[in-house]
């Protein structure tokens, strides 16, 4: 398709055509189904202080563990393969390529030089290029770096973000559309943690077509230190982000905002809710089988679900170190904590536990 006309039409669905709420359903990267059985991927911290990526069965029991050289955060499946891949984070200088059935590390891949990951990545819909958000810390610039899975992981291209802090990534139902949450924080390893800008954040929720990399759609918060880090995008296209506010903890300001039907929006929870999330959400996940999502906060030792359209909470569970938080076939929701503990969410019920086991689940699943 020629360039232009392609530019044209991915404006034309970001504005708020049905092209982007209602095509290509069977492009999501792949969650809760019924068809295979279900395995959960996560990184731990195990009991002798070392780091390993280990997958469960949904009811708890450990499938296969493999070790990593140090802290891993998140990763993405391989779309119609046995392959599975996490990222080191804080600052992730690797990610590693596992066989999803066994466990067997299969790739190790390096950042480029003066490039960090920031513990998130993506498939394209046909599995062969991976999109993993960086950072190049010394200019403290975002990118999307590409990989091509079918040539060993070789980096294949690099999309600029023109903004700092870039988080987490997922696919469009789409299938061209990347969305990126852009944190907005300047760090650098060699300051380990410490946010250099707070007074200057720019965090956004972007929109980037994954073949050329440009950005049609960018999206600020309602207030600059909002960081935009978690996203995540329903079957019909309502796209998520989740917020770690950087002010005054006593000033309490939505978490959560939606972008459906060309408006992006911020849904109120009450003061309430707002206090016991403790300005801080560390994974947000759209349930592929109804309309609800799910959200946790390690900081408030809170997790919940609420209606994706509504904005009615549904359910809410006090889990202390909550973060990881993935969809289960037949509508409910599993979240790991810090210390161990699987608890399934529903909606209207209360929140069960599933397994307490001594590692540490470190942040997400997948």
């Amino acid at each position: 398709m020629h360039e232009l006309t392609r530019r044209s039409l991915i404006k034309t669905a970001l504005a708020g055509s049905a092209a982007i709420t209602l095509s290509g359903c069977t492009l999501l990267p792949r969650k809760a189904t019924g068809h295979s059985p279900q395995q959960y991927t996560g990184a731990l911290g195990l009991p002798d202080n070392h780091f390993a990526v280990g997958a469960i069965a949904p009811d708890g029991t450990m499938l296969w563990q493999s070790p990593v050289d140090t802290r891993c955060h998140s990763g993405c499946n391989r779309p119609d393969t046995a392959q599975v891949v996490f990222f080191e984070r804080r600052p992730g200088w690797a990610f590693y390529v596992f066989n999803s059935e066994s466990g067997e590390r299969l790739h190790r891949i390096e950042a480029a030089e003066g490039e960090h990951f920031v513990g998130h990545g993506v498939f394209s819909p046909d599995g062969r290029f991976l999109y993993a958000p960086a950072n190049r810390y010394e200019p403290g610039e975002g990118i999307v770096a590409v990989y091509d899975s079918q040539r060993g992981y070789q980096r294949a291209h690099t999309f600029e973000l023109n903004g700092i802090g870039a988080h987490q990534i997922t696919m469009h139902p789409d299938g061209q559309t990347l969305i990126v949450g852009l944190g907005g924080i300047l760090t650098h390893p060699d300051y380990d943690r410490i946010k250099l800008n707070l007074p200057t954040m720019k965090p956004a929720l972007l929109m980037m077509d994954r073949l050329s990399g440009d950005v049609p759609a960018r999206f600020q918060p309602s207030h600059h230190q909002l960081s935009t880090r978690h996203v995540d995008v329903a079957p019909d296209g309502t796209v998520y982000a989740a917020y770690q506010y950087q002010g005054p903890a006593h000033e309490l300001r939505p978490l959560v905002a939606r972008y459906r039907n060309g408006r992006y929006e911020e849904i109120d929870f009450g003061e309430a809710i707002h206090r016991e999330l403790g300005n801080y959400i560390a994974s947000i996940v759209a349930h592929p089988e109804s309309d609800l999502v799910a959200i946790a906060s390690p900081i408030g030792g809170t997790a919940l679900i609420f209606n994706g359209h509504s904005g009615e909470v549904v359910g809410k569970a006090s889990l202390p170190d909550c973060a990881g938080v993935e969809a289960l076939v037949g509508g409910d929701f599993l979240v790991s904590s810090g210390r161990g503990k699987l608890v399934r969410m529903g909606k209207n019920k209360a929140a069960t536990g599933v397994a307490s086991m001594s590692v540490r689940w470190d942040h997400h699943l997948v």
